[in-house]
């Protein structure tokens, strides 16, 4: 089983983002769904089963759901569902290397689904996904360069992933 790059991972329905974020908490936090459902302050799992069957989910639990599972997918989800681009907010520090370089490969991993899908080969949500995630990317380090000149300072420490 190969492992999943989470920062590139994007959900094609709001069902598909809970299970991702479940599978997140699995895999990253070491988390059950009895865990989960207990860091959430619900009774015990099977709630969150119930709104896994019926891809639904009260609005007000989706951010401690996020929390407790540690990704926020869902939002992510019903934001790029409405035709809006999400990027995290970036602090103005400087960029290393690797972050210009991982930029680089994405851009050229998404250009090259481009590519494949007008051919015909690849489906259309790896490509959309492959294509929010550049713009994003693209997006972070332009306002990284505007805000470099007042930078914030790192309250909480550096990413989650």
């Amino acid at each position: 089983m190969t492992r999943i790059n989470w920062k590139k991972v994007t959900a094609n329905s709001l069902r598909h983002a809970m299970e991702l974020c479940l599978e997140h908490a699995k895999e990253r936090k070491n988390l059950s769904v009895d865990r989960v459902a207990d860091l959430m302050g619900l009774p015990n799992k099977w709630t969150i089963y119930k709104w896994l069957e019926n891809g639904r989910m009260p609005a007000v639990l989706i951010r401690s759901f996020e929390h407790a599972c540690g990704i926020d997918l869902m939002t992510r989800y019903i934001a790029s569902s409405a035709g809006m681009l999400v990027i995290d907010i970036p602090a103005g520090k400087a960029a290393d290397h690797k972050e210009i370089n991982e930029l680089q490969s994405g851009f050229a991993e998404a250009i090259g689904l481009l590519i494949k899908f007008y051919a015909g080969n690849a489906e259309a949500d790896e490509t959309i996904g492959a294509l929010s995630n550049v713009m994003g990317g693209l997006a972070w380090h332009r306002q990284n360069v505007a805000k470099s000149g007042t930078p914030e300072l790192e309250l909480f420490g550096g990413d989650n992933d």
